[in-house]
């Protein structure tokens, strides 16, 4: 099994219960979480009525010892930059943050664990929503 980075609709489809989200999580040996997606986390739950509740629960979730903040610097700029042109050429944007997501998964070798098909636009980028996308 691969080591998965999760983007927000992970975390959420894992929140909601989703058998395909719990499997990938219960298997991966490593989940990544960047700073981008943690501060969509964060955003939404401002935003919400159970902040207190969803804080709580996404500071046990990151206490896990196979959970691993990992933050955007100088170096994944360099591959936002890549993904960013090659989805220009494409005429493919997606949305920001999940380029900045991609990048942070290409700098540290994780595959994406998102529900959101436009991370398949991206070459050299491992993406799936379920536990067979992840597995050699």
């Amino acid at each position: 099994m691969k080591r998965i980075l999760i983007d927000t609709s992970a975390y959420a489809a894992f929140k909601r219960g989703e058998p395909d989200a719990i499997a990938v999580l219960r298997h991966a040996p490593e989940i990544g979480l960047c700073s981008t997606a943690l501060g969509e986390l964060l955003a939404g739950f401002a935003c919400g009525s159970r902040t207190a509740r969803n804080r709580r629960e996404l500071a046990e979730f990151i206490a896990s010892p196979r959970v691993r903040q990992l933050p955007v610097d100088a170096e994944t700029a360099e591959h936002y930059a890549v993904l960013f042109a090659g989805l220009r050429r494409k005429g493919r944007p997606i949305p920001t943050n999940d380029l900045w997501i991609a990048a942070v998964a290409l700098q540290h070798g994780f595959a994406v664990f998102s529900v959101d098909a436009h991370f398949r636009e991206m070459e050299n980028l491992i993406v799936g929503s379920r536990l067979d996308d992840f597995l050699p």
